[in-house]
């Protein structure tokens, strides 16, 4: 429950989709604000450029010309003229706009021109610049403020003598600049708000994948094995990768548990059969004993019957462990000795030694002359006892069996085939089970779990083939492996 919450419910600055999106908002501010900083660096100083161009220009045309201070008057008449026209009266400072022409005395003072009086701004440009003739040796123009208003001032020296100062306002030029950084950060804020849902839609698109492998955690952690992740269209190549992997990861952990589930089930049924197939022997051994030392055995009749019917569980008790031991070691994967074996000969063997049993029975061969194979003799030997003895205990002695072998495609089939009862589907279906026995017939139950795991070990199988009354054929197919024994299983 604590991984889906934090999967599906959890929305916190520590997201992924809020570092993401606060990741792409942080990039776009810094650059809007990169760019606009640029562009109205870029703006102010090509705007200034033109303004000091111009008052260059001004400056270079009266020291060029040899302008003297009696023609300066006269042109400072109509320049004095129109400032007071503009609004600059003789009591109130002019308007910021426009440019500035003013003559100054020795200390810096606006001087009269003719009959006009300097007005009030040009008498503050005059009181900023504290050192008119250093202004005029200067090659560049200077910034001044003049009652709050920006302006860009320079000052020319005239041929006799007389310094004037020439001042062109720039107070336009940075309310243009604000208003433009307004309009930019108006812009820039609407565009992170927008960039912003953006990135969180288009991040929780993207996010659905990952979210549908935190339900498909969290499902399986809470016991459902079978559940996966489905696919998105929205996934990604990386995405549906890791999709894909984790499908597998958790088809291959299912499969883990349900073999160590269904391991485990059978290691209880095998030691629970293992412990009642040992227990009965073990009775009849015990009860025996306890007849002879009660004294209760007097006749030599009675000793005898009871001593060979000890020996008798003894043998089958011993029996049973060795066939336990031999499904441990077969368990346990062990080393075949390889050699060529002549199978045919061994297929003979086991006929002549079921004639030897059950002379009455008949029996027939195809197992003519000689085929090798490489493979463990002894293993194929017991392979071949076990299916025999099936024959021999749950057959009648008058039903027919016939053992077959050929070889095709570098396989060797060999087929031991009865006509006896047969078996039902179902237990057809746990032949090959430890300790089953059909019908809870005689034997151990272990003989058809060796020949399976002894043909296993070959790298072969096992077939069986029955019915209801038309008897058990199983049939072993094993590679020849050529000259070289095969890896085990």
């Amino acid at each position: 429950m604590k991984i889906r919450c934090l999967g599906r419910g959890h929305r916190g600055i520590h997201s992924l989709r809020a570092k993401l999106t606060l990741a792409n908002v942080a990039l776009l501010a810094l650059g809007i604000v990169a760019a606009t900083a640029i562009s109205l660096m870029a703006a102010r100083h090509y705007l200034l450029d033109k303004v000091d161009s111009e008052l260059l220009a001004t400056r270079s045309t009266l020291q060029n010309a040899g302008f003297t201070m009696r023609q300066i008057e006269s042109l400072g008449e109509l320049g004095t003229a129109m400032d007071q026209f503009a609004g600059g009266g003789a009591e109130s400072l002019p308007s910021s706009t426009g440019s500035v022409f003013v003559a100054v005395d020795s200390e810096g003072r606006a001087v009269a021109l003719g009959p006009l009086k300097p007005t009030p701004r040009q008498r503050a440009v005059a009181a900023e610049v504290s050192d008119p003739r250093a202004l005029a040796a200067e090659a560049e123009p200077r910034d001044i403020d003049v009652a709050g208003a920006p302006y860009r001032v320079i000052a020319a020296r005239l041929s006799d003598g007389p310094v004037v100062l020439i001042a062109i306002s720039t107070d336009a030029l940075h309310e243009g600049m604000a208003k433009a950084l307004k309009l930019d950060l108006t812009f820039g804020t609407l565009l992170l708000a927008l960039l912003a849902c953006l990135t969180l839609f288009s991040v929780s698109r993207r996010m659905r994948p990952l979210e549908d492998m935190v339900e498909t955690s969290s499902a399986i952690a809470e016991g459902d094995l079978t559940r996966r992740v489905p696919s998105s269209k929205e996934a990604t190549l990386e995405v549906e990768q890791l999709r894909l992997s984790l499908n597998s990861m958790l088809h291959q952990v299912e499969l883990a548990y349900r073999t160590r589930e269904r391991s485990a089930a059978q290691l209880r049924r095998f030691v629970a059969d293992a412990s009642h197939e040992l227990r009965t022997p073990l009775s009849a051994i015990r009860g025996y004993l306890q007849l002879y030392d009660k004294g209760m055995l007097n006749d030599p009749d009675q000793r005898k019957r009871a001593w060979e019917r000890v020996m008798a569980e003894a043998d089958r008790m011993g029996r049973l462990v060795d066939e336990l031991l031999t499904l441990a070691r077969l368990d346990q994967q062990p080393e075949l000795r390889f050699r060529n074996v002549d199978v045919s000969r061994l297929v003979r063997d086991a006929a002549e030694d079921l004639r030897m049993q059950q002379p009455e029975r008949p029996i027939t061969v195809a197992a003519e002359g000689a085929l090798l194979i490489r493979a463990d003799e002894s293993g194929l030997r017991q392979v071949l006892g076990n299916l025999v003895t099936n024959v021999r205990i749950h057959t009648p002695t008058d039903a027919p069996v016939h053992l077959g072998l050929e070889r095709e495609d570098g396989i060797v089939r060999l087929c031991v085939a009865d006509k006896g009862p047969g078996l039902a589907q179902e237990d057809a279906g746990r032949i090959f089970d430890r300790f089953f026995r059909a019908g809870g017939g005689a034997g151990s139950g272990l003989g058809m779990a060796i020949v399976q795991g002894v043909v296993k070990a070959h790298g072969g199988k096992v077939a069986v083939n029955t019915a209801p009354g038309e008897g058990l054929s199983v049939t072993v197919t094993i590679p020849t492996y050529g000259s070289d024994p095969p890896e085990p299983p």
